[in-house]
């Protein structure tokens, strides 16, 4: 049976914190912690170093709360998923009625990278449905961005409060609709400096010789490798699904490289597609769900003229 504000509600109980203090934490993550203990429910947190310890400090001597490394959790949106599923099905098959989890993404996040943390937000209220999960994602408002707070306020059904409410959010929208609406690109530096090359319909075997010939040893191997795959990927759909012409443009930096693959077509038809794995007959679904666990950032553009996917190996993070 399921306990607290969740009782009597089927799948995942998705809420955000908002606050300002550490008082304001404190008071709404330590009573859903310790009434979670309290029901004998597998209790978690997944905080960064600082409010890890704050949230140790605070709960009495011996506590069962399980507290999970946070920055190896939240490498990769698609990573982080993979990871929470197979902690919760476990859970589950131990006979679990409800799961309580409080996290929180590193404030890295919140710059260049947050446009697919923002799709993780919103993926995860159907990624996580079929479990009887309770989470609550903080966010700090003294760092968070407002752009960023919009959209945690519109990717979380409900807010939880230091008062003991869940109020909804009051913008929440719904994640197919929110992963289909059409969203810029935030353009990273170094595609403002002319690129190291430009092809037109290149075939994969010519777009992974291009990032091989780019790499001038600035990133390890593997990540160079990795990126070798998810550009040949990508436009093998591009030219499998999408519409002429494709177009794959490189950039090198001293610390990534950055591949951008067009084409005049709409993009993958699933709005999951990258997060989570591709469904049977989705369309370039694969090579998306490949490019998400391959690269260190991969962000896309839908707009009327076509599709973009923009493919980043090494450092993606850059001032906002």
């Amino acid at each position: 049976m399921r306990t607290g504000a969740a009782a009597g509600h089927a799948g995942y109980f998705h809420e955000a914190i908002f606050f300002d203090s550490e008082e304001h934490l404190l008071a709404v993550v330590l009573p859903f912690l310790l009434d979670g203990v309290a029901n004998g429910e597998p209790t978690l947190v997944g905080f960064g170093e600082r409010n890890t310890d704050l949230v140790r400090r605070a709960l009495p001597a011996g506590s069962p709360v399980t507290f999970l490394p946070g920055g190896d959790v939240y490498a990769r949106p698609t990573g982080a998923i993979r990871s929470y599923r197979q902690l919760l099905s476990a859970y589950v098959a131990e006979g679990a009625q409800q799961i309580r989890i409080v996290g929180e993404l590193s404030p890295a996040s919140f710059g260049s990278t947050w446009d697919w943390w923002a799709r993780y937000e919103s993926a995860i209220n159907h990624a996580y449905d079929d479990f009887p999960l309770w989470s609550m994602c903080a966010y700090d408002t003294r760092i968070a961005p407002a752009g960023v707070l919009h959209d945690v306020a519109r990717t979380h059904p409900r807010e939880a409060r230091p008062d003991g409410s869940h109020v909804p959010t009051g913008v929440y929208t719904e994640p197919r609709r929110y992963l289909s609406e059409p969203r810029p690109m935030l353009l990273d530096p170094v595609q403002h400096d002319p690129p190291v090359v430009e092809l037109t319909d290149p075939t994969p075997a010519e777009a992974r010789a291009a990032v091989y010939a780019a790499d001038k040893g600035q990133l390890p191997v593997d990540d160079v490798e990795d990126l070798v795959v998810a550009v040949s990927e990508t436009v093998t759909n591009a030219l499998r699904h999408g519409r002429p012409q494709v177009r794959m443009t490189l950039w090198s930096a001293e610390d990534r490289i950055v591949v951008s693959v067009r084409d005049a077509g709409p993009g993958p038809d699933d709005p999951f597609a990258g997060l989570l794995p591709a469904t049977t007959g989705t369309a370039g679904g694969l090579g998306l769900w490949i490019s998400y666990q391959s690269c260190n950032h991969v962000a896309l553009q839908r707009d009327p003229d076509g599709f973009t996917l923009r493919l980043t190996a090494g450092n993606p993070h850059f001032p906002v």
